[in-house]
Formats: C-alpha cells, sequence, structure tokens
C-alpha cells in the first residue's frame, strides 16, 4: 500500500493531465510512479522531462536502462528494477544482459566501466576521483556521455528514492533483487 495518494488520472487537468496522457500513450497505461509524482506537478514535469531528454541522448536506451537496474538493485528499488527491466528488454537488451548489469557483471567492457562509474556515484555519494572519469575516458566516453551518465544516476536515485520512500506498489511484472541496499 502506498504511503501517498496515486492520483487518478482521470481526476487531473491541465499540465498534470496533459503529461499523465502522454505517458499513457508510451507505457500503454500510467504506471504507479507516475501517479505518485502527480501529487507535485513540479515532480512530476521533472521526471517526465528528464525521462524525455535522456531518452534521445548519446549513451543510448540500453546502456541507459542498465544503469537504471544497477542502481535499482543496489538501492533495494524493486519498482525501478522491475520497470527498468521490461523497459530494457524493448530497446533491445537480452535477459541476460540486463541480468549481468543488474549484478553489476556486463560482458561488454564499455558498459562495464559505466556501471563501475554509476556505482561509484552511487555509493560514494558523488564523491568520486578523477580516476574514475579517466577510466570512462579510457573505455572510450567522450565528456557528453559522462555527463549523460551522471544524470542518468540522478534521474534513477529520485526514482528510487519516490518508489522506496513512498511504497509505490509495483506495476511491472516482478524482478528478484540480487543485494539488499
Amino acid at each position: 500500500m502506498s504511503r501517498i495518494n496515486l492520483v487518478d488520472p482521470s481526476s487531473t487537468t491541465g499540465t498534470t493531465a496533459e503529461q499523465l496522457a502522454q505517458i499513457k500513450a508510451a507505457f500503454g497505461m500510467v504506471p504507479n510512479m507516475f501517479k505518485a509524482a502527480a501529487n507535485s506537478p513540479a515532480a512530476l514535469t521533472s521526471l517526465w522531462g528528464s525521462f524525455a531528454a535522456l531518452s534521445s541522448g548519446r549513451i543510448g536506451a540500453k546502456l541507459g536502462e542498465q544503469i537504471a537496474v544497477a542502481i535499482a538493485d543496489r538501492n533495494n528499488c524493486n519498482y525501478c528494477l522491475a520497470a527498468h527491466t521490461g523497459l530494457g528488454r524493448k530497446v533491445g537488451a537480452s535477459s541476460t544482459e540486463m541480468a549481468e548489469a543488474q549484478a553489476e557483471r556486463p560482458a561488454d567492457p564499455r558498459t562495464a566501466a559505466a556501471l563501475t562509474f554509476a556505482i561509484k556515484l552511487v555509493e560514494n555519494r558523488a564523491d568520486i576521483a578523477s580516476a574514475d572519469v579517466d577510466a570512462l575516458r579510457a573505455a572510450d566516453f567522450d565528456d557528453e556521455e559522462v555527463v549523460e551518465i551522471v544524470a542518468h544516476v540522478a534521474l534513477n536515485l529520485f526514482t528510487n528514492y519516490l518508489n522506496v520512500a513512498l511504497e509505490v506498489p509495483v506495476d511491472f511484472p516482478g524482478v528478484k533483487l540480487t543485494r539488499a541496499a
């Protein structure tokens, strides 16, 4: 049971109604996370705008979803783990690739470098060393892509916190966490 009201999209108006309609068109439904965020029009606008902006970024949707599952597993966010595992599959990642990303053991070295960096950001509360950025550059990430990885981490921390703190009910097929937060 959610700790806050899940907004009924049919009871909204204005920008919130427009955004929830866009979300429904994108997902075929309005996921509970967006219903929770809709309690604050500003939060919903931030959340939906960030997803839209990052979905067309340079690192690609697949790597974005792999970052999301690694962070969700690290933060014990059942909601985000379930949602992003499914979304990763929709953008071309195999079940194996998503499971490897969740466990932070991807076979692809470039993906491994991105996930290592993302998890260091989370674990060290962004207090990283120059060598951590240099490791991304060595894996052929440029500055634009490095910034996008940081943006994906920030967005996923927001969604993890929203879903865990407010106990948003999972409305995607469940995925088992590999570790506790």
